[in-house]
């Protein structure tokens, strides 16, 4: 692969909620990064690090006792900042492209959206976890809930955000839907109710007219 040193890497993330298919479309944007010479790093959230994948894990997890609200987002952000410091902003810095499975827009569509959280505090968090720090382009994956969790129940056991019931998930869904209205330059919607090959077609039409305004 090519290493691109001579300037700060890109951003880039997949956003969606359950069942939308991330982890096959994130194979195919890595596969369209990787014939382009592009050298990248690959990490998700929750998670990302050592440290940040066992929060991930408490987060996922079914407790006996249940998780407020405002304890599941500072969680998220104590991954994030750890994941930011260890992996995202090294990478970036060293010129490599990031490809992240989720970032902050979730943390606004399911806490904010979904748990009914205060955006302005979501938005406190984010400046003091990330300061001026933005994905470059982020593609959502657009499915509605029903579906989604449907797909989700056929992969095995449900963990503590896929046992939430449709309600739940219509808020994230409108959640994303509002971000990527409010930020059409960095958000692309992504029908990710179509058949595979037509979903790769779209994500490779929003990945060019998306990078070819910030490369």
């Amino acid at each position: 692969m090519k290493t691109v040193t001579n300037k700060r890497g890109l951003f880039l993330t997949l956003e969606g909620a359950e069942g939308v298919g991330k982890s096959t479309n994130i194979a195919f944007i890595t596969q369209y990064l990787e014939q382009r010479g592009i050298e990248y790093v690959l990490t998700r959230e929750p998670g990302g690090t050592q440290l940040a994948e066992r929060i991930r894990d408490l987060l996922l997890a079914v407790h006996e006792e249940s998780m407020s609200g405002l304890t599941e987002l500072l969680l998220v952000f104590a991954a994030r900042a750890q994941h930011l410091d260890k992996v995202i902003e090294p990478a970036l810095g060293a010129g490599k492209w990031v490809v992240c499975d989720r970032f902050t827009d979730a943390t606004f569509a399911y806490q904010g959206a979904g748990r009914g959280l205060s955006v302005e505090t979501i938005g406190q968090l984010q400046s003091l976890v990330q300061g001026e720090l933005r994905p470059d382009l982020t593609l959502i994956l657009d499915l509605d809930p029903e579906i989604g969790l449907e797909r989700a129940s056929n992969r095995g056991q449900l963990d503590r955000f896929e046992r939430e019931q449709q309600s739940f998930f219509r808020h994230v869904r409108q959640g994303y839907l509002d971000i990527a209205q409010a930020e059409p330059k960095r958000c692309k919607v992504i029908d990710a109710s179509k058949g595979l090959e037509e979903v790769k077609l779209d994500l490779l039409a929003a990945l060019e007219l998306g990078l070819s305004r910030i490369t």
